[in-house]
């Protein structure tokens, strides 16, 4: 499908992802905690790890893809930085920092009513129009995987021998990265996931050990996580690679997002802080342990952001 990567400019390469010691959370919650703070990856992602390991692998001028937002945005600079066109079908849900971002880094951005036609059938639609365009999931792809699978490397190679490290999963592509990278480390961390409690199809595919979906996007705050289900390429890697998923619902999302900014001042979107909130939905699990929690993003609306500050009770 691909030879060799195309050059990118080092000003555009991956940037490390930054660990915080969080003692102020980690004291609060009866663990050792680490952030993986990737709110200052390019534009504001994980999903940049990604997006640029597609852009800079396959030969096509084109690439299409549905995204509510993160991964509309990374991909969108990775083909501007490697000479390339690319489309993002976008759910009328979307956040508009986000919609505004895809088409700053040179994106265009295809909306849809997904009460009418689903982000995949448009997908579908553009694809038929131009069949010589590349069509890139943001997670159910290899080439995503791989890209994620940085991040698994750099956390095994920091020297700090994690016990846990915890994700969100949305479709799967961020902890299937991780649990490819760490393995390719030899490191021994476990994996857990962290997903919100109204969409919990991961959830409940691990327990009856069958890929399960939802019957609609969830209506959760965290809108990196509003997916059907997991992937299938994804699945695949987590049904033997997670150690569990922990569901947390939407108070502890905003509990955590709120956390995050008063105690160890990082800004954050809602997805973002899932993986705090899993540690404050399940103490036990993760006490006294040596705990990563990856804050995935921090592209998030001044509108949604303010409502939370004011809804939430301060840890």
């Amino acid at each position: 499908m691909s030879g060799p990567q195309a050059a990118v400019p080092e000003r555009w390469a991956v940037r490390p992802t930054m660990l915080v010691c969080a003692d102020g959370l980690g004291n609060r919650l009866g663990c050792s905690l680490t952030l993986a703070v990737e709110c200052f990856q390019h534009t504001g992602s994980f999903k940049y790890r990604a997006a640029l390991n597609v852009a800079r692998s396959v030969p096509h001028g084109r690439i299409i893809a549905a995204s509510s937002g993160n991964f509309g945005q990374a991909l969108a600079l990775a083909c501007r930085v490697t000479g390339k066109r690319c489309t993002i079908v976008m759910p009328g849900t979307s956040a508009q920092v986000k919609v505004e971002r895809v088409l700053h880094y040179g994106g265009e951005v295809d909306m849809v009513d997904v009460a009418t036609t689903s982000r995949s059938d448009r997908v579908a639609q553009l694809a038929e129009a131009d069949p010589t365009a590349y069509i890139a999931s943001a997670y159910d792809d290899d080439l995503v995987i791989q890209g994620n699978a940085s991040l698994g490397r750099e956390l095994a190679d920091c020297g700090q021998a994690f016990d846990c490290v915890v994700a969100p999963v949305g479709g799967g592509g961020l902890t299937a990265g991780l649990v490819v990278g760490l393995r390719e480390r030899g490191a021994h961390s476990a994996v857990w996931g962290a997903e919100p409690a109204q969409g919990n199809d991961a959830a409940r595919s691990l327990r009856i050990g069958k890929l399960q979906k939802n019957d609609a996007e969830p209506a959760t705050v965290a809108d990196g996580a509003r997916t059907l289900s997991l992937g299938e390429r994804n699945w695949a890697i987590l049904k033997g690679g997670l150690a569990g998923i922990v569901e947390v619902s939407e108070a502890l999302i905003g509990d955590a997002l709120v956390g995050l900014i008063d105690e160890e001042n990082v800004k954050c979107e809602p997805t973002g802080a899932l993986a705090v909130g899993a540690v404050l939905a399940e103490p036990a699990r993760f006490a006294n342990k040596r705990v990563c929690c990856v804050v995935s993003g921090g592209s998030v609306d001044r509108a949604v952001l303010t409502r939370l500050l004011a809804s939430t009770v301060a840890l």
